[in-house]
């Protein structure tokens, strides 16, 4: 038996994975997919998470990027260097998050994937885990299974508060120089923005929309997008998936069990950053998982606090923004964006050394106050 199965190979599981090995603990990880696999995701990923690890992340990073480029409607463009301590890293997710894995592996966890998970059922003092290849038995569950995966369901966490958003995104292999900037273009999206992320041999290109406007045709518009970078992705494979983002605090825990990751409705809200938040509740949930198995009876519900506490207020303050700025993106764009101390702000943001507390009535009040004719701010 083990102490902990982690449901689910991604940033959070893999990170979990780690620190639970680490202390001692005997881990199981249990991933549907074999692995490496290919994952769907602009891969952005903010250098703060090194900070919560004793490794270099230097083989899973594509490239690094300090330049962030910005877009109404393919046009008026506005260009900023980031002004941060490192710059933000571009990752393709089978490469990372199999890296992370691998790490936890090296501590002495276990993986089994091409392993679905059938079902779970809760014995007296154990988790009992059905899979494809047969149950397996650990103390404690960590779900990890991402904003379409079972085990919310199934521990009885189904009913959380989450704001599903849609996204489409597509990838190419580019011949010439890679690029070194982030793409951020609003006004072709209504309620989001499309994003393209660039890798060392290619472009992620992708569209998120997060209030309401899945009614649009994303394809033909990542194809006209698509044209301002030469990249034909008319035929490149195309993935639409739901991004989990953050609609308030939540019951995250029940019966020696804790949701972690996007199955935890962790994704910014206003960027629909994923995997640092994702990193930041593994971590979290190792901790939590931990003590519990010391005998802290209340581990577990601290975890739901802390996630509220240390994330959730934070993402508070970015719905507002989101609110705001997607209700009148025109505006927001030239009173936001165009404006190099906004623009310098949420590089920070991105790079994680900002929270949204530090910026957020400022932007919030500026943004209100272009509502009102005749306002300035």
């Amino acid at each position: 038996m083990f102490d902990c199965i982690i449901v689910g190979a991604g940033p959070a599981g893999g990170t979990a994975a780690y620190h639970l090995a680490k202390r001692g603990r005997s881990v199981l990880v249990l991933e549907k997919e074999s692995l490496p696999r290919y994952k769907p995701c602009g891969g952005g990923v903010s250098p703060v998470v090194a900070q919560w690890f004793d490794f270099d992340f230097s083989p899973a990073i594509s490239l690094k990027v300090s330049e962030i480029r910005y877009t109404w409607k393919m046009g008026d463009p506005v260009e900023m260097a980031l002004e941060t301590s490192e710059p933000i890293w571009m990752v393709r997710r089978e490469v990372f998050d199999h890296f992370l894995v691998q790490q936890a592996q090296k501590q002495g966890a276990e993986l089994r994937d091409s392993t679905e998970v059938t079902g779970i059922q809760f014995k007296s003092d154990r988790w009992e885990v059905s899979t494809a290849n047969g149950p397996v038995e650990g103390r404690y569950l960590i779900a990890a299974d991402g904003a379409k995966g079972p085990m919310a369901k199934w521990l009885g966490l189904k009913d959380r508060k989450r704001r599903l958003a849609a996204a489409l995104e597509a990838e190419t292999l580019l011949p010439s120089e890679p690029a070194r900037a982030i793409y951020f273009e609003f006004g072709m999206v209504k309620n989001g923005y499309i994003w393209n992320f660039p890798k060392a041999d290619g472009y992620s290109i992708g569209i998120g929309t997060f209030r309401g406007g899945e009614s649009q045709n994303f394809r033909s518009i990542l194809a006209e997008y698509s044209t301002m970078f030469n990249a034909d992705f008319s035929s490149a494979k195309q993935y639409g998936h739901p991004l989990c983002l953050w609609d308030g605090n939540q019951k995250l825990h029940t019966q020696n069990a804790i949701l972690a990751g996007e199955a935890a409705c962790v994704v910014d809200p206003f960027t629909a950053e994923g995997i640092r938040p994702s990193i930041f509740s593994g971590l979290k949930a190792s901790e939590a998982i931990d003590a519990a198995l010391a005998g802290d009876l209340n581990a577990l519900e601290k975890y739901t606090e802390i996630i509220s506490e240390e994330w959730g207020a934070e993402m508070l303050w970015a719905q507002r923004i989101a609110g705001l700025f997607y209700r009148i993106p025109s505006i927001a764009y030239k009173v936001g964006v165009k404006r190099p101390s906004a623009t310098k702000r949420i590089g920070q943001i991105l790079s994680g050394e900002l929270r949204y507390s530090d910026v957020a009535e400022r932007a919030i009040k500026r943004l209100s106050s272009s509502l009102i004719p005749g306002a300035s701010g």
